[in-house]
């Protein structure tokens, strides 16, 4: 069976082939998951029961209602655009998917003399490619408030877009310090500081005592900057503007319904999931954790369990946001994007460099001759 595994990983095409496909499986089952999760604590928060009928603790809930959605019928509106109205529900899922395959969530594990990797690709500009595919996802809301042919799917396409522009710059400059950090660390011009695998390997050991060596503890203001800035990326509560039901009905997907509908619900789900583990991966040391003594046989089980535990606990946080928080007015929103968060953003980044510049060069940044301006 080892030699299976083996001559099957080392094939480039079928390795690839078998991350994938695990990848798009884990996906679907975590939003399962996540879902349920959700409501429970929400519930739980509102002094509720929450789902309790389908499974035990109500855990098949969410496959209950996705079965439901896919059996609905589907009604298209007679003003839409019916090529792009169609697509857009594919288009939201797509960046979604592709960014999680650049996300390791677990530690390389051997087979026979083969190492597999638990990450779909490792580029060496994965922050690149997260940035890009995030970039892309503000499309399909777009495009799907353009093309229903309403007027309340129009507004949260418009929202959508000022939005996704405010707050994106703000996640991109709290994600620079971390290239820095990781860039000097590395030395000799810095190459992979922008791979997520190296970035992990990077905050191994302790960073004072016993404390763990995560880049949270160097970078708090960036953690902060970017995870706020990840709860309006993904329109969440209390940014959730682009679908408030309150003024909007729906927002961009309120001429949707049946499988189209479930897609833009998945996709929500999976870009939470996705912005939680790049905060892990980040700032909080990815799969780096403890092994508790367990046996080599079963080494490789505890890297993924420290991820997915740290990755929920920012979950609730974003659960607990959702049931504490009320939504923002608009204007709020884009206050607090352009006059709060990229200052902010804007001021930590320049004074980091600094400090960086000064406790790595000395005074007045004596560089050494592998910088290009040397």
């Amino acid at each position: 069976m080892t030699s299976f595994l083996e001559g099957l990983f080392a094939n480039t095409f079928w390795s690839a082939a078998i991350k994938v496909v695990a990848a798009f499986a884990l996906l679907v089952a975590n939003t399962l998951i996540l879902v349920w999760f959700e409501r429970r604590v929400v519930a739980f928060m509102q002094n509720r029961i929450g789902p309790n009928r389908a499974g035990p603790f109500g855990i098949l809930q969410t496959l209950a209602d996705g079965l439901k959605l896919f059996f609905k019928e589907q009604i298209t509106p007679r003003k839409v655009e019916l090529g792009i109205y169609l697509m857009a529900p594919m288009a939201a899922m797509v960046p979604a998917f592709l960014i999680f395959l650049v996300i390791p969530f677990g530690a390389p594990i051997t087979i026979g003399e083969t190492t597999v990797t638990l990450q779909g690709t490792d580029l060496n500009v994965g922050l690149l490619f997260i940035l890009a595919m995030s970039s892309l996802a503000v499309y399909s809301i777009v495009l799907a408030g353009w093309s229903s042919g309403s007027k309340y799917p129009l507004l949260g396409g418009v929202r959508a877009t000022a939005q996704m522009i405010s707050y994106e710059a703000a996640m991109g400059l709290a994600i620079v310090p971390v290239v820095v950090l990781a860039a000097v660390t590395l030395g000799e011009g810095g190459v992979g500081a922008m791979s997520l695998a190296r970035i992990v390997e990077l905050q191994q050991g302790s960073f004072r005592w016993l404390i763990p060596g995560w880049f949270v503890f160097w970078l708090l203001p960036s953690f902060l900057i970017f995870f706020v800035s990840a709860v309006a990326e993904t329109n969440r509560a209390p940014f959730d503007l682009v679908e408030a039901e309150s003024e909007i009905v729906g927002g961009y997907h309120t001429e949707y319904s049946g499988i189209r509908f479930a897609l833009f619900f998945l996709a929500e789900y999976v870009n939470m999931f996705n912005v939680s583990a790049i905060a892990v991966t980040l700032f909080l040391g990815g799969w780096l954790g403890p092994d508790l003594g367990l046996p080599s046989g079963l080494a490789w089980v505890m890297p993924i369990f420290w991820f997915f535990l740290k990755t929920y606990a920012l979950l609730f946080v974003f659960v607990w946001l959702r049931a504490t928080l009320p939504r923002l007015r608009y204007d709020q929103l884009m206050s607090f994007g352009w006059k709060v968060m990229i200052p902010l953003s804007i001021g930590w980044l320049v004074l980091f460099s600094v400090v960086m510049a000064l406790n790595t060069f000395g005074w007045p940044f004596d560089v050494p001759e592998w910088f290009p301006w040397a």
